[in-house]
């Protein structure tokens, strides 16, 4: 196996990773959410307040961020998005250098013009 395909490979058993985590994460938030469910309502553990609905909302909110991380963001600012960014980067630097290079030349051939043309 080249260079090129196992790192096809760990990137695909990455992504295959990041996505059975989010998955996972859905079903405690089910699982977790009945829970304490039960816990507030039916073992009336301060039945006065409905504590559990904030909790809830906080772990879906975690799941809501988890979720676009994996799927959204993740799917578009990938290694080769990456790269495509340090090369957009490093060629804009060279670009850069080269100009300054052509200034430096360019300045550095004015003043030997301008000392021939002192010294006849």
């Amino acid at each position: 196996m080249d260079n090129l395909q196992h790192e096809q490979y760990e990137y695909a058993r990455n992504r295959i990773r990041q996505k059975k985590n989010v998955f996972r994460h859905f079903l405690l938030l089910l699982v977790g959410s009945l829970f304490l469910f039960i816990v507030n309502k039916i073992l009336a553990v301060d039945k006065a307040d409905d504590w559990y609905a904030w909790v809830i909302t906080a772990w879906a909110f975690l799941f809501v961020l988890h979720f676009l991380k994996v799927f959204i963001t993740d799917s578009f600012m990938n290694k080769n998005w990456e790269r495509h960014q340090i090369d957009k980067l490093v060629s804009m630097q060279q670009k850069k250098m080269q100009k300054l290079q052509a200034q430096l030349d360019a300045e550095r051939q004015q003043e030997t013009d301008a000392a021939q043309n002192q010294n006849p």
